[in-house]
């Protein structure tokens, strides 16, 4: 979908992986059932009551996972995944879609189980694990410069390709969505995601599969008018919001209200 070929509005999709392609949340399940210490649960409690940042939650994971990343790997790999997802891909790959997978959670499994299903080559941003010395590590190469809140920052993602003037369609399911969510051009909601959009007003397509995903594609192809040119949206969040340095996102910050737009097309970096 080109600008050059009908006037089209080139679409990117952003997906969620977590529970959104594979059907549970692989992080939690590696900490339900590789945990070599207790205390995972605490952590957990924490950022879901917002008192901690999924960054923070990550780190302090770290400290309980084993030494060795063979039972995590055995742990990812029997998660059960969405049957229609390969087909959806190679549909939106053969419309010129451009696709890409962001994850907030531990991320080592994402491309290695991706291949399992037979989807090679897709773009994923997520974060970096490696086990020195037999101590597991987690580093963030998607995660934002000046703000310390998310792992990955899947808001960067978003504004990433809107810079490029990408209409760009996010599709996830829970609360390390949100700030994508505020951001995309359309969002596609189930679960969590739901809740999130409906309290902060943000329109939502919703879907339970990816062939759901996939006949809303195929409404946007019968209709190429049907995309807007991507527009500026005001920050929610962030250092432009919250200042730099921030860890924990400020409570309601979703819900304040929109704070007026101060960044320019230009700025982020893909």
């Amino acid at each position: 979908m080109t600008t050059e070929t009908g006037g089209r509005v080139p679409l990117a999709i952003l997906m969620d992986y977590d529970s959104t392609i594979c059907l549970t949340a692989i992080s939690d399940q590696i900490m339900i059932e590789d945990s070599v210490r207790p205390g995972w649960k605490e952590i957990d409690d924490a950022y879901v009551e917002g008192r901690m940042g999924s960054r923070e939650n990550l780190e302090a994971f770290m400290p309980l996972l084993p030494p060795d990343p063979a039972p995590l790997y055995a742990t990812a790999e029997k998660q059960p995944h969405d049957p229609t997802f390969a087909p959806y891909v190679a549909k939106a790959r053969a419309a010129g879609v451009a696709l890409e997978v962001v994850s907030d959670g531990f991320g080592f499994y994402v491309g290695h189980n991706l291949e399992r299903l037979g989807v090679e080559g897709m773009a994923i941003a997520t974060s970096r694990m490696s086990w020195p010395g037999g101590q597991p590590r987690i580093a963030f190469p998607f995660g934002h410069p000046a703000c310390f809140v998310c792992g990955t920052c899947k808001r960067e993602r978003v504004l990433a390709y809107q810079a490029r003037g990408f209409h760009v369609a996010f599709v996830g399911d829970g609360l390390t969505d949100r700030y994508a969510a505020a951001h995309a051009d359309t969002v596609i909601a189930k679960d969590d995601l739901v809740g999130v959009c409906e309290a902060a007003g943000i329109a939502y397509v919703p879907w339970r599969t990816f062939a759901d995903v996939g006949a809303w594609l195929d409404d946007v192809l019968a209709a190429p008018g049907r995309l807007a040119p991507p527009k500026d949206r005001p920050y929610i969040c962030g250092p432009e919001v919250w200042g730099p340095g921030a860890t924990v996102p400020p409570a309601g910050s979703i819900d304040n209200g929109p704070v007026p737009p101060t960044r320019g097309r230009g700025e982020p970096a893909v």
